[in-house]
């Protein structure tokens, strides 16, 4: 089968489901497992978002997306060069990939039968539900059973303890820095699992942007930093934006120590694998007596003590 991936997180359900030698090509921020990036490259941003702060990114993409236009551009010429079998693309986020009427003109060139599959999870059911949906789709749907079996059981391990928890602090995920945004979608209910209270952003809900006084009203006892597409370096890098807000040094999060920086692009923002990995880093920081987790190096950082692990 030839597969086209033109979402990060379908290139690592792809990848965990043993097909990446069956994958043609992917979009430019594929970037995991790290041997994707041989794999072709068939899309690109039409922003340059390199050295660019939080805030004109932001002001970038609104100001394409209230003209009409596309944050993604697709080689249409190498789509049909490739003439894939199977495409996988979503129509979750106009911001996360290329426009799904893009992909689905594009796909009307292609000589003999291309389905194109559009994944739209809200949930971490709907995650693994894809997971399975996919390895329907390509014939692997015993590893795609044992993947989840596994998952689920990494998921239980945390709610088990964390089901009848008595302290449930309030937790603020902050997927984007300037301007605030709520996380939504799946984070929240990954909080509400790890034993935390999000009471900002709502569960299969699009995150959202947030006036400050929000959050200053919610008063969250932790800040977990988890900007949208950036990895742990970058988030660090733009994490003083959030300090210059009034009242943050007034926040119980930030009084008692409890801000972390996240690599949000690898175990937050993408509706794949890893997501279970961003469960456990949410378990070890809002309850790091009952967890403790190993995590790779780029994962994780207390905010306010650069030179030791998260461990609240």
């Amino acid at each position: 089968m030839k597969i086209v991936s033109l979402l990060p997180s379908a290139t690592e359900i792809i990848c965990a489901l043993g097909l990446e030698d069956q994958l043609l090509a992917v979009t430019h921020e594929c970037d995991y497992p790290p041997t994707v990036r041989k794999k072709a490259v068939i899309t690109s941003s039409v922003l340059d978002d390199a050295n660019r702060s939080s805030r004109h990114i932001h002001e970038g993409i609104t100001g394409l997306l209230n003209e009409g236009k596309s944050i993604y551009e697709l080689n249409e010429n190498l789509l049909a060069e490739l003439k894939p079998d199977l495409i996988l693309t979503q129509e979750l986020c106009e911001v996360c990939a290329v426009s799904y009427n893009i992909v689905r003109d594009a796909a009307r060139i292609l000589e003999g039968e291309t389905e194109i599959i559009s994944l739209e999870p809200n949930s971490v059911n709907d995650i693994l539900a894809n997971i399975r949906l996919v390895g329907e789709k390509t014939g692997r749907e015993t590893a795609a059973r044992a993947l989840i079996a596994g998952f689920e059981e990494r998921i239980e391990h945390i709610v088990s303890k964390t089901v009848d928890i008595s302290t449930r602090p309030r937790v603020y995920c902050m997927e984007w820095l300037d301007p605030p945004f709520a996380a939504g979608h799946w984070v929240p209910e990954m909080v509400s699992m790890a034993g935390g209270t999000e009471g900002l952003g709502q569960t299969g809900q699009p995150s959202k942007q947030i006036a400050w006084q929000q959050v200053v009203d919610f008063a969250p006892e932790i800040v977990i930093l988890m900007p949208c597409g950036f990895n742990l370096e970058q988030t660090l890098m733009e994490s003083k934006a959030v300090t210059a807000y009034a009242g943050w040094h007034s926040l119980p999060a930030v009084r008692n120590n409890r801000v972390a920086a996240v690599n949000g692009s690898a175990y937050f923002n993408r509706p794949g694998p890893r997501v279970i990995d961003g469960l456990e880093i949410l378990a070890q920081i809002i309850h790091s007596q009952l967890f403790s987790f190993s995590f790779p190096a780029g994962t994780l950082q207390s905010f306010d003590r650069p030179n030791t692990n998260v461990r609240f």
